[in-house]
C-alpha cells in the first residue's frame, strides 16, 4: 500500500463480496454469528462502513473476495476462517496489489 502522507489519505482495504462469495463464506466461517443474517444486511453493512470511513478522510478499496481462496489461505497459515483472518487475508491482498508483497 503507498505509505500514508498528510497529502496522500491513509488507504483502507475492506472485504468485499457478491452474494454467491457471501453465501460460500456464510457456510465457511467459524464466526456465522458475528456476520449479517442476510446478504441485503451485510451490503448495507459494508457501504455504511465505506461512508463512515471516508468521512474520516481515508480512502477505501473494495477488495473482492473469493471465499474458496480465502479458505485455502487460512488452512495454509492454520487460521480459522474468521473476522480477524479475513481483515489479514485483506491485508495480504493489499500489499501485493501495491506491489509491497512479502518474502
Amino acid at each position: 500500500m503507498p505509505k500514508h502522507t498528510p497529502d496522500r489519505p491513509l488507504l483502507v482495504g475492506l472485504a468485499w463480496f457478491d452474494r454467491k462469495q457471501w453465501q460460500l463464506l456464510t457456510k465457511a466461517v467459524a464466526d456465522r454469528s458475528e456476520l449479517d443474517d442476510t446478504y441485503e444486511q451485510w451490503q448495507r453493512s459494508a457501504l455504511e462502513a465505506v461512508r463512515m470511513i471516508e468521512r474520516q478522510g481515508q480512502r477505501v478499496e473494495r477488495v473482492h473476495v473469493e471465499v474458496e481462496s480465502l479458505v485455502s489461505w487460512c488452512k495454509e497459515k492454520g487460521l480459522s476462517v474468521n473476522g480477524k483472518s479475513r481483515a489479514e487475508y485483506v491485508t495480504q491482498l493489499m500489499q501485493r496489489r501495491h506491489g509491497q508483497a512479502k518474502a
